[in-house]
């Protein structure tokens, strides 16, 4: 049966679909509970916001570095079992790392290993992703027909944008409620519902094409596509600069511990701020599509993720920070979904794989580079000062956009 027009919940109707966002939703949330569950046992460790940094820097030098490969290979090989492997891969660094914070398993060895083994347990989940976002990103447009594509990528982003602000905020409850240890088991045990809902799925075709193209050319067709797309490679460095310099989250055990001196109960409330305004936002997308002037759209929300990064840096009212994170979380998933369109409408099947390695080069790692950026100017600058700092530079990022380039302004997805 044919989709009704204007249905929002038309690509629900698709069973495989349906365990897809399962996989979309419990791997970030997982792997996003995680990094805050480290962050903070890394702050507790160090005490230094810097030692935070490091944890992102970690993750994104493999992921960077891998990714031209991973995307390549990606579209050569079937993609549920691509991200299967990579599902069972996260399951044993999980479980690493759920002995790294177990206080029997490293009695008697210095903390500085503790703190380096975690940093090259980050490395090797930092290689898996590089693989894991291409499979994801390719994998949804073989499950629903071509013209549901943007309510699709709706409901995939809204499923990531959640389970990336929900999983850490349920990381800090848990850590408040149980400790760091048996925080890290219950990821462990989350990584088993995308494994059983992988299974689920239909192995699918492979349609790339190599026409007789050389290994190099064929790593980097997708950086040659998304700069001659101007749309694209504009949507990607628009939300690459404005996650990398308005990286606040990446603090917020700091905020939690020396600014607001809230504790980790308080830091967990921080952290589920965003994931309520990422609620509100998928309701409300799934309903009224983004499909009139998304450039424009993309730039405000942008623009006014940068004024709300700004107002948590100033604030010193345990309240006024949530706000502002629910806000910032809000337009941040705006943002996203807009993004994800975009790539799903514009990007050829044969090389979706690649496609997304680049945004994963860009957007995906800029979480990771931010955090760093971050420590980094906590450091150099101070905590409230470098935060404060990297607000401003989004919103100098979103003017620079909206001046220079007139097919963001112009974007038309009904077309």
């Amino acid at each position: 049966m044919a989709p009704k027009k204007n249905d929002p919940y038309a690509s629900l109707r698709f069973p495989e679909f349906n365990y897809y966002l399962v996989i979309r939703f419990a791997i970030v949330f997982a792997l996003a509970m995680q990094f805050a569950i480290i962050e903070w046992k890394v702050y507790e460790i160090s005490k230094d916001p810097f030692s935070l940094g490091l944890i992102g820097l970690s993750e994104v030098i493999p992921a960077v570095l891998l990714a031209p490969f991973a995307g390549h290979l990606v579209d050569k090989r079937e993609k549920r079992g691509m991200l299967m492997k990579c599902i069972i891969a996260y399951v044993f660094i999980s479980s690493g790392l759920f002995l790294l914070t177990w206080d029997r398993a490293v009695a008697g060895i210095p903390k500085e290993w503790v703190l380096n083994l975690i940093y090259v347990m980050v490395f090797l989940g930092g290689i898996i992703r590089a693989f894991t976002s291409p499979a994801n990103f390719t994998l949804l447009s073989l499950l629903v027909p071509r013209e549901l594509y943007a309510n699709a990528s709706t409901w995939s982003s809204s499923a990531w944008q959640i389970g990336g602000v929900l999983g850490p905020a349920l990381g800090g409850l848990f850590i408040h409620w149980f400790g760091v240890h048996w925080s890290m088991l219950i990821v462990v045990f989350m990584l088993f519902p995308p494994l059983f809902s992988i299974i689920k799925i239909a192995p699918k075709p492979v349609y790339y094409q190599a026409k007789g193209e050389g290994f190099l050319d064929g790593l980097t067709k997708g950086m040659r596509f998304v700069w001659k797309t101007k749309v694209v490679l504009n949507a990607m460095a628009l939300d690459m600069f404005a996650v990398l310099f308005g990286g606040a989250v990446a603090m917020l055990p700091a905020f939690a511990t020396d600014v607001l001196h809230v504790g980790s109960f308080g830091y967990g409330l921080l952290r589920s701020a965003p994931a309520v305004g990422a609620l509100v936002t998928m309701f409300i997308l799934a309903h009224r599509p983004l499909v009139y002037k998304p450039g424009i759209k993309l730039l405000a929300a942008v623009f006014g993720f940068g004024l709300t990064i700004i107002l948590f840096g100033l604030s010193k009212n345990f309240y006024l920070s949530i706000f502002a994170l629910l806000i910032s979380g809000s337009l941040d998933g705006i943002s996203v979904i807009i993004r994800q369109t975009i790539l799903q409408l514009k990007t050829p099947d044969d090389m979706r794989g690649r496609v997304a390695s680049v945004s994963s080069m860009f957007v995906g790692s800029s979480n990771e580079l931010g955090a760093f950026e971050s420590g980094f100017m906590a450091r150099a600058m101070g905590l409230v000062p470098s935060v404060v700092f990297g607000g401003c530079v989004t919103l100098g990022v979103v003017i620079t956009t909206y001046v220079i380039s007139p097919a963001m302004r112009k974007l038309d997805l009904k077309a």
